[in-house]
């Protein structure tokens, strides 16, 4: 389809990310309570790109939590195996490169402005004379992803689901292998208010006749994925059952969860690849076992010992506080931000208990609690800790890191966009990207 003309070309990826912004924004605008959950306008939109998906060799990756560090071990297995793969995740920490690689380096700021130059067009197009098919902005988003990987030659591609499953713009793909990390309560006003209602919605990448590999899962959950596998005679592989964790102090990351999802994405590239040798296995176990995370229980610095997690979550905040019970700290400060509409309760229980002071703010505005209401909820929560409110998150991050002394434990949670803010007023001068630690 011919495309109609436009004046200024998108050159940068600043010009492509306020195009992108036009577009209806559901990661930004907490004030939309309902998502638009159609896969009509993405399917319109590849169509009209030339179906760039098709041909691609992909990993279609579901959850709750754990499906982007999954994405990013296969993508270090699949780099230590000689593969050039693409990965598209979401969201990004610090900038909007972030959310696309490819060959495991963050792509050009050119290639993901020449992507979205290509595309406008026809968002434009469909948003004039279709309405009702009018892309959104993760729409648009992974379409640009898909342009730049089918003109990338990958061997494989990486798709991590940005919402549910089943009518997540990414499931638009057919994808060579599936699969489905951990299932909680999340999302319930778009996903459905049971365990077993948000599981329907992520075995919706459950293809006919694609292996599918499963995490760690509750029997709701996991009775619920089985049934859908069935149905559609997609081979089921679970963990515990037909492949095993990976043995903690093999890793560069810390956390038990992280054991499972490196079990996970080792079983899936076997699953692409098909591994001829145990050496070839080996090959891609070290990848994974070398991959740093960021913004993933990160730690940044020892003295103090500083720590950035985007935990966001019942589940994640207690995998935070395990990890953390384990860490030093002659005084223990947390600083903290949460997104509307998350299990305030839950996550204090988990994170609260093993802090002394904990500096309250709001990393970002429209989707953050405001930061006295947060703060009173902390006070109100756990009376015997002393809470300090800052509303500027990059201040906050400041006055907590200058409160701790060099034996001290500083830790950011509660949302990827604190976790952003942390990294860059808590690591190296220079910038460069902090990488993960053991003790």
């Amino acid at each position: 389809m011919t495309p109609p003309s436009h004046d200024r070309p998108i050159e940068t990826p600043e010009q492509a990310g306020q195009y992108l912004e036009t577009l209806i924004n559901h990661e930004q605008r907490r004030d939309l309570s309902t998502a638009r959950m159609d896969l009509g306008p993405i399917r319109a939109l590849l169509e009209r790109l030339g179906e760039p998906q098709a041909g691609l060799s992909i990993l279609h990756v579901a959850g709750s939590k754990g499906k982007g560090s999954t994405c990013l071990f296969a993508e270090a297995a699949l780099g230590a195996l000689g593969k050039r793969a693409g990965v598209f995740t979401s969201p990004h920490l610090h900038r909007w490169t972030e959310r696309f690689r490819v060959a495991s380096e963050e792509v050009d700021g050119r290639v993901l402005a020449q992507a979205v130059d290509d595309l406008r067009p026809h968002v434009d197009w469909l948003r004039e004379n279709d309405p009702d098919r009018t892309p959104t902005f993760f729409d648009a988003t992974t379409a640009a992803a898909l342009l730049i990987f089918a003109r990338a030659g990958l061997d494989h591609v990486v798709l991590e689901v940005g919402l549910g499953g089943r009518l997540d713009s990414t499931n638009a793909v057919e994808p060579r292998v599936c699969a489905i990390t951990t299932i909680e309560l999340e999302h319930t006003d778009k996903l459905g208010d049971t365990i077993a209602k948000i599981a329907w919605e992520k075995a919706g990448i459950i293809k006919r006749a694609v292996p599918c590999f499963v995490g760690r899962l509750v029997p709701d959950a996991e009775a619920v994925i089985r049934d859908e596998a069935r149905k559609v005679g997609a081979p089921l592989h679970a963990l515990g059952k037909d492949f095993e964790p990976i043995a903690g102090d093999a890793l560069a990351v810390l956390g038990r969860h992280q054991q499972d999802n490196a079990a996970l994405a080792l079983a899936c590239v076997e699953a692409l690849e098909g591994f001829d040798s145990v050496e070839a296995r080996q090959k891609a176990l070290s990848g994974i076992c070398a991959a740093v995370l960021p913004g993933r229980i990160e730690v940044l610095d020892d003295a103090p010992r500083t720590i950035v997690d985007a935990a966001h979550t019942q589940a994640s905040a207690r995998e935070l506080a395990a990890v953390l019970a384990a860490q030093p700290g002659a005084q223990r400060r947390l600083l903290l931000s949460v997104s509307e509409g998350k299990d305030l309760g839950s996550i204090f229980d988990a994170l609260l208990p093993g802090f002394d002071e904990v500096y309250v703010t709001r990393a970002e505005p429209y989707r953050s609690v405001e930061t006295e209401a947060l703060a009173a909820l902390v006070r109100e929560h756990r009376p015997e800790t002393v809470v300090v409110a800052i509303d500027d998150p990059g201040l906050a991050a400041r006055e907590a890191l200058a409160a701790s002394k060099a034996n001290d434990l500083l830790v950011a949670a509660g949302s990827v966009y604190l976790a952003a803010v942390a990294r860059e007023h808590w690591s190296a001068p220079s910038g460069t990207p902090a990488t993960s630690t053991k003790p």
